[in-house]
């Protein structure tokens, strides 16, 4: 079966599969069985991609970095820190609009597959009294998570690519940091123009009120800070960070009286559907791995009479689907962009800005799941913003590149 015509039946089967309520997580393993079956069917072949899914680091860091990001959303919730964090930011900031943009991108610059679950409640929070569909909250907490992938360099992503491609930090960053700019303002224009809010009249509240609400943001925001500094200048990864912090910020918020059930925390955190929604996912993309799909749809495109630029961004946004993560479609990619010509920054920035569109629009991509669980919305519905997003800003990127070639 020709490579493309495989993989439009596997998308159509994950559709299909979500139009009758599915789990995501079944949806994709239903998909990636009949990639199997089409590609290998060997019994062999299967066992090897679950031996790899499970015997990966990369499995338990993303797995144990959701657990404890829910750990530390239950503890300030729990706390009253939440609560008192959008309280405080919403006397300092007149328009609720800002924050709903700022705090999901704020939160992204943390680069854990958890943030977006951190970010999902707060932006609840801000919500509460705006009439905002679950899709709706969904796609701002999913949209604006994502702005720094084309600006930070502590994103995975963009280590590897750079790495990769043989381009530094700093040339690569300011090649590419207009494409953060450009998406904060789709964003905006897509998902935080529409909404409509009616003035509300403050409350007036005492002095020791609002010292308690900062107190409250402080507390929040603090564990974020430093779960960020740790993995930046500790080395370590996002799961053992946000472990070592979680297990603090029991005793940081119990030494402020803020008290509560330590049992509620680590019991209540756990959610064994998203861990096998997960696990599946994983399991999806190894199964690609094993059968040597993502090789093929490479060669197919390389052996294809379209222009370099044409085949690179194709494949990226192919394999950012495929994969739902930046190491993924990196991995693959950049390797074609270093042997066409290393240093090439319009071709190295082609397959990034292409990359992360392919994974905003997949099932694949672990903070989609999390966002669209906890907000229980619709995924297709969740999606529909963030692919006018990507065809706005995508239009206008490959303009852009192309007049600046």
């Amino acid at each position: 079966m020709n490579i493309f015509l495989l993989l439009t039946i596997a998308l159509l089967i994950i559709i299909v599969l979500l139009r009758f309520k599915i789990q995501i997580g079944v949806c994709m393993l239903a998909s990636g069985l009949f990639i199997w079956l089409m590609r290998s069917a060997s019994l062999m072949s299967l066992a090897q991609a679950f031996y790899e899914t499970f015997t990966l680091p990369r499995t338990y860091d993303i797995i144990f970095a959701l657990y404890f990001v829910m750990c530390l959303e239950i503890e300030l919730r729990l706390s009253g820190a939440l609560t008192d964090m959008v309280k405080s930011l919403r006397r300092t900031f007149s328009d609720v609009k800002i924050l709903l943009a700022a705090m999901p991108a704020f939160l992204g610059l943390l680069p854990s597959v958890g943030g977006a679950r951190f970010s999902a409640p707060i932006v609840e929070e801000l919500s509460d009294k705006i009439n905002l569909t679950p899709e709706h909250k969904s796609a701002i907490n999913f949209w604006f998570r994502h702005m720094f992938e084309f600006s930070s360099p502590i994103i995975p992503g963009m280590i590897m690519a750079c790495s990769i491609a043989g381009v530094t930090f700093g040339e690569f960053i300011s090649h590419l940091c207009w494409v953060t700019i450009l998406a904060i303002a789709v964003g905006w224009f897509v998902l935080i123009r529409p909404i409509k809010i009616s003035s509300a009249q403050r409350v007036a509240e005492t002095a020791a009120e609002i010292r308690h609400e900062r107190n409250g943001l402080i507390l929040a925001l603090m564990p974020v800070a430093s779960v960020f500094l740790i993995v930046v200048f500790g080395g370590l990864n996002a799961s053992i960070s946000t472990g070592l912090v979680v297990a603090a910020w029991v005793f940081v918020l119990a030494a402020v009286g803020r008290r509560f059930g330590v049992k509620k925390i680590f019991f209540g955190a756990f959610d064994w559907k998203m861990s096998l929604n997960i696990c599946c996912i994983l399991y999806f993309i190894q199964i690609l791995s094993v059968t040597e799909v993502l090789g093929e749809i490479v060669a197919a495109f390389q052996a294809s009479p379209l222009p370099i630029p044409v085949i690179i961004a194709c494949v990226s946004l192919i394999i950012g689907i495929l994969t739902g993560m930046s190491q993924g479609h990196v991995a693959i990619v950049m390797p074609i962009v270093a042997a066409m010509g290393t240093g090439d920054l319009n071709l190295a920035g082609v397959a990034m800005a292409f990359g992360v569109a392919g994974q905003m629009l997949t099932p694949t991509h672990v903070c989609l799941i999390v966002t669209v669980d906890y907000f229980k919305a619709d995924l297709l519905a969740t999606l529909k913003p963030i692919l006018i997003g990507e065809i706005i800003l995508l239009t206008i990127f490959s303009v852009y590149t192309y007049l600046m070639w």
